[in-house]
Formats: C-alpha cells, sequence, structure tokens
C-alpha cells in the first residue's frame, strides 16, 4: 500500500542525509518489506502525463516499447504501474541493496522482465546512448540538499545525459526548488528542447508542495531553445507562490537563452562549453571560433579570458592535435592577437588542429609563469578534442624571441615613446661552440609599446687590448664611453666591444638598400660628379639604417627625423651613432618636416632637377589598426600627397610596412597608388615586412633594364649587400 510522504522536514528527521547508503539502508530496512513509498505524487496523478509522454517516444500496448531508465528508483510503485501499463523495458537503479532485494523478491515473478540494478546513479554502469527515457521521481532533489551543493547534481545529470539516445527524454519529477531548477535550466541549456509543467493533484490528496515534471528532450549540440512553459495559473495550482517561483525563474532563462541565440558574441564559461553550447568539444569543427571564460573561483586559482580557434583547414600536417597559446598582457592589445583575422594567422602558425588562446591581465602580473601553466592544465583537458587511444600532451606555448643569453644595458622610460630596453643578446640559433667566448652577440633597442619587433639591432665585434693600452685609453677624454663596452678577458687583456656598422641587423633594411636599384643611373651620375642626393630618413632608432648609408654610399646627404629625443641619446650612448656634415638629426615631428618642404617646393617655379630618396621607417604605437609599420598617419592622404611634393622631379618613395592583415595592408597599397604613379613591392615573405617603393614619375627610373642596375649599386656600394636576391622578388604593384 502506498504511504503519503512525510513533510520535508519529516524526511529529512527520518533520513537525516539523502545522499548517504548506509542512511537508505536504514530507512528500508525500518519500513519493512513489501511496503512502497511515493516522493511527492503518486500513480493517480503521475498516469496521464506519463503516458502521455512515453507515447510520443513509441511504443506501449503490446509493443515492445521504448528502453526505460528509472534512476533511484526506491519503493515507489512507479515501475510497476508501467510494466503493468505494456511498458516492459524497464531497468531500475538504486544504491540500497536492501531496496533492490526487496523489489526483486516482490516483482521477480510478476513481473519477470522488469530489471533491478545495485548501481549509483551518479556513476551509471551503462554504454553511450542506452536509453530512449530517463524517469527521475525525485532523484535530482535528493542529491541536492543545500548543504551538500550541486557536486553530486552535477555527475548524475551528466551520467544522465550520457546514456540516454540522440532524441531521447528525460523526465524529472521535482519541487522545482530554486536551487534545483537553477542547475536543470543551466546543465541543459544548450541542444536540449526543454518543457516544464505542473502535476495536478486531486484536491483531496493535495499538500503542501507541488510537484513539476521538467522533460528535456536530447536534440543538436549548440543549439539554444527557449523553455517551453505549460504551467496554467489556476486553482489547479496547490501553491501558487511556487508556481510563480517556478515562472519567474523560467522568464530570466529565456533571456538568457535569446542573448545566446540571437548572434550576439556573448562570453561563455567553461562549463558553457563543455554543455555544448559551440557544438560538440570532441570534434574539431573548421572555423569554430569563440570567446570564453577559462576558470572559476573555486576551480582554479585565477579566471582568464580565452578563445577556441578550430583550424579553419584540414591538413596532414597538424604538429598538435590541440595546444595552448599564451599571450601575456602587454602584447595582448597587438592585432595579432586582439583581432580575429590576427588570431587565425597564429593557429596556421602553431600548427594546432586547435588552440585555445589564453589573455593575461593585471591579475596574473605577478604570477609565475610556471603556476599559471600548472593552474591552466586541468581546465584546457577539458577542451580537448577527440579520443586519442594513449593520452598526447598539450604544449603551451608563448611568443618568444629565441634568445639564448642577455644582457640588459638600460631601461628607460619616455614619455613619447613609453619603456624602452638597451640589451645585448645571443641567439639560441647560433652554431658556433656555445662554450666559446666568441659567440656573436647583438645589441638590440626594443620599444616595448611593440615587443613582437625588434626596432633596431647591431652586431657587436670585440677588440681586444692589452692592460697597458687600456692604462694609455684612460688618460683619453672618450675613455669612459670605451669602458662601458668593456669586458675581461683572458691573460689580463680586455675585450672592447663595439657596433659594426657595415653590418644591417634587419633584412627589411637591406632590401630598402637593394631598392636603390630603381635610381641606380642617378646615383651613379651623383656619385662621379660629386652631387649630393638629399636623402631623408624618418625614425632614427639606434642610427643602424643611417650610420649605414653615410659609410656605404658616402655622396648621400643624409636628414634623419625623429620625435623622441631620449631615443637620439641612446642612440649615441649604446650604437655609436654621430652626426657630422654628411648625417644630421632633426627633432621633430616627421610629418610636419616634410609637409614643410613640400609646400616650399610647391611654390617654387625653378626646375631642381635632383632625384631625392624619402623613407619612411617608424613603427605604430596603435597596434589595433594592423598597422605594426608605419604608423598609420604615415599612410594617409595628406602625407603622401606632401610625400610626392616633396619628391618633385623624381626619386623614391620607401615605406617599411608591416601588417598582418591582407585588407589593411591592401587599403595602404590602394592608397599608393592613387598618390604615385609607379609602385614597388619587396615582400620578405619569410618575415612579416614588405618594402614598398613608389614614385611620382619615370624619371631617373632604371625600370627597363634592371640587370645592369643592380651591377652599378652593388660597384658603388661601400659594404657588401645581396642586392640580386631581393631584386628578384621586386614586383610591380601598378
Amino acid at each position: 500500500m502506498a504511504t503519503t510522504p512525510p513533510a520535508g522536514a519529516a524526511i529529512l528527521d527520518t533520513l537525516g542525509d539523502f545522499t548517504s547508503r548506509e542512511n537508505w539502508d536504514n530507512f528500508f530496512k525500518l519500513r519493512g518489506t513489501g511496503d512502497s513509498f511515493e516522493w511527492y505524487a503518486e500513480w493517480e496523478d503521475l498516469q496521464a502525463p506519463l503516458l502521455s509522454l512515453l507515447l510520443q517516444v513509441g511504443g506501449g500496448g503490446g509493443g515492445t516499447g521504448p528502453e526505460i531508465l528509472v534512476p533511484g528508483c526506491g519503493s515507489s510503485v512507479l515501475s510497476e504501474r508501467l510494466y503493468d501499463a505494456g511498458y516492459r523495458r524497464i531497468t531500475n537503479v538504486d544504491f540500497s541493496r536492501v531496496l533492490v532485494a526487496d523489489m526483486l523478491r516482490r516483482h521477480a515473478r510478476a513481473r519477470p522482465e522488469m530489471r533491478w540494478r545495485v548501481m549509483d546513479m551518479t556513476d551509471l554502469q551503462f554504454t553511450d546512448g542506452s536509453f530512449d527515457v530517463i524517469l527521475d521521481k525525485g532523484g535530482l532533489d535528493a542529491l541536492m540538499e543545500p548543504e551538500a551543493g550541486t557536486k553530486l547534481g552535477m555527475k548524475y545529470l551528466n551520467e544522465a545525459k550520457r546514456v540516454l539516445k540522440s532524441g531521447g527524454k528525460f523526465a524529472c519529477l521535482t519541487l522545482a526548488e530554486s536551487h534545483v531548477l537553477a542547475l536543470l535550466l543551466s546543465e541543459f541549456r544548450f541542444g536540449w528542447d526543454m518543457s516544464i509543467q505542473a502535476i495536478v493533484i486531486e484536491s483531496s490528496k493535495k499538500s503542501a508542495f507541488q510537484t513539476f515534471m521538467v522533460v528535456m528532450v536530447k536534440g543538436k549540440m549548440g543549439v539554444v531553445n527557449p523553455v517551453k512553459s505549460l504551467l496554467d495559473q489556476s486553482a489547479k495550482f496547490c501553491n501558487m507562490k511556487q508556481a510563480n517561483d517556478v515562472i519567474h525563474s523560467l522568464e530570466k532563462e529565456n533571456t538568457i537563452r535569446e542573448s545566446y541565440s540571437s548572434g550576439v558574441d556573448v562570453v561563455l564559461s567553461l562549463r558553457d562549453l563543455q554543455l555544448g553550447a559551440v557544438g560538440d568539444l570532441k570534434v574539431i569543427i573548421p572555423g569554430r571560433r569563440r570567446v570564453f571564460i577559462l576558470g572559476e573561483q573555486g576551480s582554479s586559482l585565477y579566471c582568464y579570458k580565452a578563445v577556441l580557434l578550430d583550424a579553419r583547414k584540414r591538413t596532414e600536417t597538424f604538429v598538435y592535435h590541440c595546444g595552448v597559446f599564451i599571450v601575456p598582457k602587454s602584447r595582448a592589445h597587438e592585432w595579432l592577437f586582439a583581432s580575429e583575422e590576427g588570431q587565425w594567422h597564429v593557429v596556421e602558425s602553431a600548427k594546432a588542429a586547435r588552440l585555445i588562446m589564453v589573455f593575461l591581465d593585471s591579475r596574473h602580473a605577478n604570477a609565475d609563469m610556471d603556476v599559471i601553466k600548472n593552474d591552466l592544465s586541468p581546465l584546457v583537458k577539458d577542451l580537448e578534442p577527440g579520443n586519442p587511444e594513449e593520452e598526447a600532451r598539450i604544449p603551451f606555448m608563448m611568443a618568444g624571441d629565441g634568445v639564448k643569453q642577455r644582457e640588459i644595458l638600460q631601461e628607460v622610460t619616455s614619455e613619447i615613446t613609453g619603456p624602452m630596453v638597451v640589451e645585448d643578446v645571443v641567439y639560441e640559433s647560433s652554431d658556433e661552440d656555445q662554450s666559446s667566448m666568441t659567440e656573436t652577440m647583438y645589441r638590440r633597442l626594443i620599444f616595448k609599446r611593440n615587443s613582437g619587433l625588434v626596432q633596431s639591432e647591431a652586431l657587436l665585434v670585440r677588440d681586444s687590448t692589452s692592460d697597458k693600452a687600456d692604462e694609455k685609453n684612460k688618460k683619453s677624454p672618450s675613455s669612459s664611453k670605451k669602458r662601458r663596452n668593456q669586458k675581461k678577458g683572458p691573460s689580463g687583456s680586455k675585450t672592447i666591444l663595439r657596433i659594426d656598422h657595415s653590418y644591417l641587423g634587419s633584412s627589411y633594411h637591406i632590401s630598402i638598400i637593394s631598392g636603390l636599384s630603381l635610381i641606380t643611373s642617378a646615383l651613379s651620375s651623383a656619385s662621379v660628379s660629386g652631387t649630393k642626393v638629399s636623402t631623408t630618413v624618418i625614425g632614427l632608432g639606434a642610427g643602424s639604417l643611417p650610420m649605414f648609408l653615410r659609410g656605404c654610399l658616402p655622396f648621400l646627404d643624409i636628414q634623419v627625423v625623429e620625435l623622441d629625443p631620449v631615443v637620439e641619446e641612446l642612440a649615441k650612448k649604446y650604437f655609436e651613432f654621430s652626426t657630422d656634415e654628411q648625417l644630421q638629426v632633426h627633432l621633430g615631428d616627421g610629418i610636419k618636416f616634410i609637409g614643410d618642404i613640400a609646400v616650399a617646393n610647391s611654390g617654387t617655379t625653378t626646375q631642381l632637377n635632383a632625384v631625392k630618396i624619402l623613407i619612411v621607417d617608424v613603427d605604430s604605437s596603435d597596434l589595433s589598426s594592423g598597422l605594426s609599420c608605419p604608423h598609420p598617419n604615415f599612410v594617409e592622404d595628406s602625407f603622401l600627397l606632401a610625400a610626392k611634393t616633396y619628391l618633385i622631379e623624381g626619386g623614391l618613395f620607401i615605406i617599411n610596412l608591416v601588417s598582418r592583415s591582407p585588407a589593411v595592408r591592401e587599403k595602404v597599397v590602394s592608397r599608393l597608388k592613387v598618390a604615385f604613379e609607379h609602385l614597388y613591392s619587396i615582400d620578405l615573405e619569410e618575415e612579416l615586412n614588405e618594402v614598398l617603393l613608389a614614385s611620382p614619375s619615370e624619371r631617373y627610373l632604371d625600370i627597363n633594364n634592371m640587370d645592369e642596375a643592380v651591377i652599378k649599386l652593388k660597384a658603388m656600394l661601400k659594404f657588401p649587400v645581396d642586392v640580386e636576391s631581393d631584386i628578384k622578388k621586386l614586383q610591380k604593384l601598378q
């Protein structure tokens, strides 16, 4: 005989702890054998809604019917009534051996096809997709004691979703208390059709608690549908307050679901991804990208903004099935990491089928990188695709510069340029004997606002002097500068490090020199006649390019325009930059400098009859624009017009262009095509740089005989330059 369930407090007093196997065993022993116990509602109240639900699945009557799982079955008569209604394939599970043994004795003969298993509902021993229907009558509520939290409830729901077939139905009979309903709504948010209705109880049997039936239908992952409310706000409800609370919760949930399905790029949580917000995480979906929050309070030390990216093209050349790319705070604003287009470049470079890009911010400022990686490791494991037979390592990657040895000479912050670092480095790729004192060293100037690019790099060469010679040097007024670059060598000798100005550390600088082949005849004429060729370089850096130009082509009259006086100080102090009659520096705005000359030139009526060179070699402080070099202002129409006027009769306008965005690059090229009649490119495919060379007219251009022009240029150069290799890459863009 069925008994009316005691009120919540009385049940709690009887059991003590709903999640304890021992307590349930004792509970069923005390109740004795052959007795039944109903949670919330009896068969007479459940018959109509349940049979209607099962008919929609199929089966019933004399047919085979669906495979039904009743987890946490207890001693309810629900299963036997369904069996008697024609649903024979019912599997009942409960973790109480006392209960299962009693139920077997009661039903083995009368209902032989019904199965009973001693099993923990949070750890079901069934294969994936075993059941068409799951009927939970109070099981979830029992696991969700407020003091116990959501851990057991989440484990159970994960198992229920796993063993349910696609298109299957999970019916949960519950009191729909706020913490239970919140879990159901969030756990079945993505890829499930969800509805809720109230179980109508005969007025003579109404209790203080209203029972609800929440039905979840397993659909396509990633789809977000609103929750259907089948609640009728009438006198049928025994507890209008309880019903109204549920209605209010559904309204809030549907607002959330609407935001997910509206196309707005909502920031998801890791749990959202695990629940199928972007589809099946075990499968690589080419081109899938989603921003989400990785980690949460209680599960990790930190929270992280992250982006999940599945490679856009399937290829056999993937090195990793899944990788993590950590972006430090100092670089998070760069186009490469801040833009979607840039992020796909990183995915291609990483050669990973799936890349998890993790952004560090001020919260992680004082954290050791090993701590960060240890914190991330268990989190990203949940995002790993596939089911590899052998556990594959998920590598951590981070943008680096390949430096093996580093000595920082000075760190300084300028109001104009921001933080800067001068350092001596030895690279990892050095082929020399690592124990040797002759490892190649370079001196670098780094602008931290754009740490992904080395602004200037100079080769350091060693001159060894004896102690006696050093004593003589100490008497020289310039000895203090030399001592800064001295290091102790063997046998009391000292090694003086000096800058080799015949070396160009940047490939694009070599391409700039090679590009002068376009005006070789004009340069040759100037060299022979002793005429100076006016050359303006905007952007000093460490002074490597101007110093090379002065030594390599002595007939150039070089004017360098540098906005930041601190940069000039560093160039002189650490890179042996110096000025003379042939090479001068103007502190100021390069755009204004060229603009003023252009205004003067536009008013002249005389034929200047002289070739000019204008080189723009500056980085950008606004990396979000998609341009790393130059600053966007140097490719605006107004400046390009001024540059054209500056060149007047002819010459070369040369820009070092660095942009990972094809759209941004095309925009720059289009503007140059409008401003200049002739436009050429030397694309350094192995690097990011592209050298653009423009001229307002054919005058001085040797475009019809480049082979001879290359030979002439090499003959003029005082330092060796591989001009041929760059000119092979020269392309006309008009």
